[in-house]
């Protein structure tokens, strides 16, 4: 592809020799992290759209804003040119920033657009998966032999291009492309609705001014209680603000904690999770006796926290008016990534009567005029939106092939990563992206730098043994914090997780200046930034 459409000078990728070393699939923030990490490879990145920023490029609606404050969401080396604004940036913004990255760093070169992926091939034997170590040898996986084949189609046609790599990073991410579609009984699906059903998905799609027209003056269900949920309910409320508007309807079956934003009570919210002094107080895996003696001894002063922000949110929110008051701990939410920043004057909406929720925590399904609770509530409408999320491991499986696609979920329901990584029965491929936390980006990004000095040959790995009981411990750990535990979400202990890489690679642990930065200051990116 000779360059992406609107990018000016920006000159991507005129062509894709037949036989490369590195292969990147996915153009958003983690392939191009991986990208620039990878630079020494002249690595191969398959976008199959025509532009960078992946989801937030593709995967957004007009109103949709970062959930991170500005500073905690930039690369270690490339910071946002007004880091000082206190605002939550737009994904348009996100999206600039992305784009300003990959000029800093001269990373459109590696980029062809318009190159989907539809099938991957192993060339490395039947039993080069399935050995005591890692690729065979667990350290050094470029030894210049192709151990992949890469299907690519491109623009139109229907002609699948192979070529061969060495090593695949898989940065396709958990959202977009696959939609969550919920599962219903025959006669009680979609297909008995006079309305109109659409997934979030197809809504992004939409310019502003269809949305606006689709949603005006008719009733509108949401399906959800998540950060795409919300912000589709409130785009919904703003388009009805006019005379004959009606009323959007969320139908939320699980509950979870909403933030209006980074401040409890004053005090910053980095300060309750995001510093060794108090990561110390929550479990993380394969900890020994005594640090699960000190997490036992300290659970009075963790649920103390978790009410300290219970209760501000609580004060703050009208979560008791609607019904809205979580049952379960704070922490299970942040734990598990599922804590959502609330749009600006959301619930002044809900308040003006714009927004109302509708509690379906025993299921739900559709009827000719709208959607029937199982306790026999009738909610009327004409718009049916699913904000029900996506089913982004079901990408992977569509395109590995046997036996790996079995592989890529575990018996957590979570994918199996060693270091958020690297499968352990899969040689030659990583996965980037797939591992959740209060900055995707940090957490991408210091895995590219693992997975450059993985290639460098700067460590040697585990056992595949040794890894597969550090996965299942990562595992237990979620299972004992929270019981959204599915998604794989490092927010409680992300620096001893950043330290495990860091060690790795031979790097510093403690990146603060003296110790009591080191106990009290809060980590971000700028502490992981390469000397």
């Amino acid at each position: 592809m000779a360059m992406a459409q609107g990018q000016g000078a920006r000159a991507t990728r005129e062509a894709v020799p037949p036989v490369s070393r590195v292969a990147i699939i996915g153009g958003g923030i983690s392939g191009l992290a991986a990208a620039k990490q990878m630079a020494a490879y002249d690595p191969v990145v398959f976008e199959a759209t025509p532009s960078v920023g992946g989801v937030w490029k593709h995967c957004v609606y007009r109103t949709t804003r970062l959930q991170t404050p500005r500073p905690d969401y930039e690369f270690s080396d490339y910071s946002w040119k007004n880091r000082d604004d206190p605002s939550f940036p737009t994904h348009t913004e996100i999206v600039d920033y992305l784009e300003g990255y990959a000029d800093e760093f001269d990373l459109w070169r590696y980029i062809s657009f318009g190159s989907k992926v539809v099938d991957i091939r192993f060339l490395g034997g039947a039993e080069a998966g399935f050995t005591e170590l890692w690729s065979g040898t667990g350290k050094d996986p470029l030894r210049g032999k192709p151990m992949w084949e890469v299907g690519i189609v491109t623009g139109d046609s229907n002609t699948v291009q192979y070529y061969k790599f060495e090593f695949v990073v898989m940065c396709t991410g958990k959202y977009g492309d696959v939609p969550r579609m919920p599962v219903f009984p025959p006669g009680k699906g979609p297909e008995v609705f006079k309305g109109t059903v659409m997934h979030s998905l197809d809504y992004c799609k939409l310019s502003e001014e269809e949305t606006v027209e689709l949603m005006r003056g008719r009733k509108v269900v949401v399906v959800g209680y998540k950060k795409s949920a919300i912000d589709l309910a409130n785009e919904c409320a703003q388009a009805n603000q006019v005379k004959g508007g009606q009323p959007c309807t969320m139908l939320v079956r699980t509950l979870h904690w909403v933030v209006p934003s980074y401040s409890i009570w004053g005090l910053p919210f980095s300060m309750f999770y995001s510093t060794r002094l108090s990561q110390l107080f929550y479990e993380r895996p394969n900890q020994g006796f005594f640090r699960s003696l000190l997490c036992r001894l300290m659970s009075p002063l963790r649920a103390g926290v978790s009410k300290f922000i219970e209760s501000y949110l609580s004060w703050k929110l009208p979560l008791g008016k609607y019904g809205l008051t979580p049952d379960h701990p704070f922490v299970e939410d942040y734990a598990s990534c599922q804590m959502a920043i609330l749009p600006e004057g959301f619930f002044d909406m809900a308040d003006r009567g714009l927004v109302r929720f509708q509690r379906a925590s025993a299921g739900w399904c559709f009827s000719e005029n709208g959607v029937v609770l199982d306790d026999g509530t009738k909610v009327e409408a004409d718009l049916v939106f699913l904000a029900t999320g996506f089913e982004g491991k079901d990408k992977l499986r569509e395109v590995l092939p046997k036996p790996f696609r079995d592989l890529v979920v575990g018996k957590s329901s979570m994918m199996p990563l060693y270091r958020g990584t690297i499968h352990p029965l899969i040689p030659n491929m990583a996965f980037v992206g797939f591992v959740e936390s209060v900055s995707n980006l940090h957490t991408s990004e210091l895995r590219c730098r693992w997975m450059s000095g993985l290639l460098e040959g700067r460590f040697e790995l585990p056992s595949v043994k040794a890894m597969m009981g550090h996965v299942a411990g990562e595992a237990d750990a979620m299972r004992r914090t929270t019981r959204f535990y599915r998604r794989h979400c490092i927010s409680t202990y992300s620096i001893h997780d950043s330290d495990g890489m860091c060690s790795d690679l031979g790097s510093a642990t403690l990146r603060k200046a003296n110790w009591i930065a080191e106990l009290f200051a809060p980590y971000n990116n700028k502490d992981y930034k390469e000397q």
